[in-house]
């Protein structure tokens, strides 16, 4: 008798065929011997409906562990279920890999060793050519000279972004200030705009350009002249922040605008001056004449072949020597001396104690809950805080929580008005240079009061407040600043009661409103343009009084956010080119935090150019990445 030839039966999920294949069916199940585990036989049975024994055992081979788990298509639930929206993407299927082209996988490492501040060694370690490999079998980790090759066409196109989104901007300001770093010296810039449209801060890194010598007052200014130029923004900057070094000082009184402004006037008078002399000395006759050497005369520099943006001195900086220089003047009184002197040593024992000895910062940490910050020499908010940290655990845990700390430790808080107005000075999201007088001025006020209240800080806060006379007088009688305040929704005329400092902003206001006037028509002929100019005064006292007018709707409305400025175009257009300013130059000090973290110590021979351009890249990823 012959044998019945073997029925094929068919296999329940045809996508996974190549993994498995039916040997037999049983009732409601189906016997499947595993290809994968193959020379070994292995056989797995699975309900007809559901697929789940064969993912798992799949997941168990971790063959396609990168794939995750996989829905079954045939599954009743499925068929009962919506049909989901289509994807863009087409899913994979089990053995299948995503191949992404070379371009992809180098786009993405620059923007991993960009991103990560990683050196370009990165490259060259096995772990990562394996990780690469692992990931992309196909493909191949670039060269360290392929990856600058690219970041300097990445910079060069990021440049180009930066300026095309600065050239419809009106009014730019910028922040600079010089870096020292493993024996290089740098001169960082940043700048910074409101967009008209948003009334949004917008800020780029413009240079971390390498100054070689002595940071004199010449070599700063034509440094920083040549980066406004290479962005195109030199006529368009309103004021440049920085510190209160005398080299800076120095650049912006030589070359600054109003230096530039009595340059100009001299050498006009001198013109004027040596024509007249040559009037004179064409009447006589016979006088001999004089031949000299004109190159080394016109080679001179005399400080006219460039002209810097106005000056402003960093706010920040000035409280922070208020802090210090004229905080230390109330030493001068005996009882405060005595009481501050045993304050701080007490406290400077606790933090040298708990520094050098990691048992000492257990037990600080075992009895009062929290650590100690250990103050910085450069900057005075760090010692605020740190005292601010010691007073904290005496009030949540006691003053026997640190029995080595009187109470007069309690002194250090009558600068705490000084802590928070550096604080919000020195951002640079939502402060403008309007925030500068209702800060300084509320900071006063405050003082004031402390002062009165005060049991042992009098002499503290008496020499804080002349040193803040002193050195911010002149800033707090500026009319631009005043009107800078006042043309801030948030404050208006509400931050001072003054009535002398109010009218001299006003008068700022007014004499600087402009009206935006309609562009003659190019057919109009020259008679209508004398004629423009014969009532030009006529029409000039039009356009002011309906400037007036948007600023006394201004002032009158309620609303406190900086969108109304916007129904008042006059007033919208003198407000940001006031405000455009920071009053502090914390945002190239930023700059160079990241710097830091770029040039390290085991990096210490990389470029200038190479630095700069990865900082770049890093600080102004909104203006370009690698895709």
């Amino acid at each position: 008798m012959e044998e019945a030839p073997d029925i094929e039966i068919e296999h329940p999920w045809p996508y996974l065929s190549e993994f498995f294949e039916v040997v037999e069916r049983k009732n409601e199940s189906f016997i499947f011997k595993c290809l994968l585990c193959l020379p070994q036989k292995h056989t797995i049975s699975s309900f007809k409906n559901s697929p789940s024994n064969l993912k798992k055992h799949i997941e168990v081979k971790k063959a396609f562990k990168s794939l995750g788990k996989i829905q079954c298509p045939d599954s009743p639930s499925k068929r009962k279920a919506e049909n989901p929206v289509p994807s863009t993407s087409r899913q994979l299927k089990l053995g299948e890999t995503k191949i992404v082209n070379q371009t992809k996988v180098d786009n993405v490492v620059i923007n991993f060793v960009i991103q990560s501040l990683q050196p370009f060694t990165v490259l060259e370690q096995p772990a990562f050519n394996a990780l690469v490999q692992e990931l992309q079998p196909n493909s191949r980790v670039m060269s360290r000279t392929t990856l600058r090759r690219k970041v300097e066409e990445g910079v060069q196109e990021m440049k180009r972004n930066i300026k095309q989104a600065m050239s419809s901007i009106e009014f730019i300001a910028t922040t600079t200030d010089c870096w020292s770093a493993r024996r290089r010296g740098f001169l960082g810039v940043t700048a910074h705009w409101v967009d008209p449209d948003s009334l949004k801060r917008c800020s780029v890194a413009l240079a971390c350009r390498r100054i070689k010598g002595p940071h004199t007052f010449d070599v700063l200014g034509s440094a920083l002249n040549d980066i406004h130029c290479e962005f195109g923004i030199e006529k368009k900057i309103v004021r440049t922040t920085t510190d209160n070094g005398s080299n800076f000082i120095k650049a912006f009184r030589e070359y600054g605008e109003q230096q530039q402004d009595e340059n100009n006037n001299c050498a006009s008078s001198e013109t004027e001056e040596d024509a007249c002399s040559d009037e004179d000395e064409q009447e006589e006759e016979g006088v001999d004449v004089d031949f000299i050497e004109v190159t080394p005369i016109l080679m001179e520099d005399d400080g006219l072949q460039f002209q810097l943006p106005k000056h402003h001195r960093c706010a920040c900086h000035l409280l922070n020597l208020v802090a210090t220089v004229d905080a230390a003047k109330a030493n001068s009184n005996d009882s405060y001396k005595r009481l501050s002197r045993s304050a701080f040593a007490k406290c400077s024992g606790l933090w040298n104690k708990t520094s050098r000895s990691s048992t000492a910062s257990d037990i600080i940490e075992e009895t009062c809950k929290i650590q100690l910050i250990r103050p910085n020499d450069t900057r005075w908010n760090s010692l605020f805080l740190s005292v601010e940290r010691i007073v904290r655990i005496i009030k949540d845990e006691g003053e026997g929580a640190l029995r080595t700390v009187c109470t007069a430790l309690k002194l250090p808080i009558t600068m705490g008005p000084l802590a928070k107005a550096l604080n919000i000075l020195q951002d640079e999201t939502d402060v403008q240079m309007g925030w500068l007088l209702p800060t300084l001025t509320l900071l006063i006020n405050k003082l004031e009061r402390i002062h009165i209240n005060s049991r042992y800080c009098k002499p503290l806060v008496d020499a804080v407040l002349e040193g803040l006379q002193k050195r911010f007088k002149d800033m707090m009688a500026e009319p631009e600043f005043i009107a800078a305040a006042i043309l801030l929704p948030k404050f208006k005329t509400a931050w001072t009661s003054d009535e002398n400092l109010l009218n001299l902003g006003l008068a700022y206001i007014k004499d600087h409103l402009e009206e935006e006037r309609p562009h003659q028509s190019p057919g109009n002929g020259s008679s209508a343009s004398d004629d423009d100019d014969f009532f030009s005064s006529m029409k000039k006292k039009t356009h002011g009084q309906e400037s007036v007018k948007q600023l006394e709707g201004y002032l009158a409305s309620k609303v406190d956010n900086k969108e109304i400025l916007q129904s008042y175009p006059a007033v919208c257009k003198l407000s940001l080119k006031i405000n455009t300013a920071l009053p502090a130059s914390a945002a190239c000090e930023r700059l160079f935090s990241t710097a830091g973290l770029i040039f390290s110590p085991r990096r210490a021979r990389l470029d200038a150019r190479n630095f700069e351009n990865q900082l770049l890249l890093k600080l102004n990823k909104k203006y370009f990445s690698f895709r």
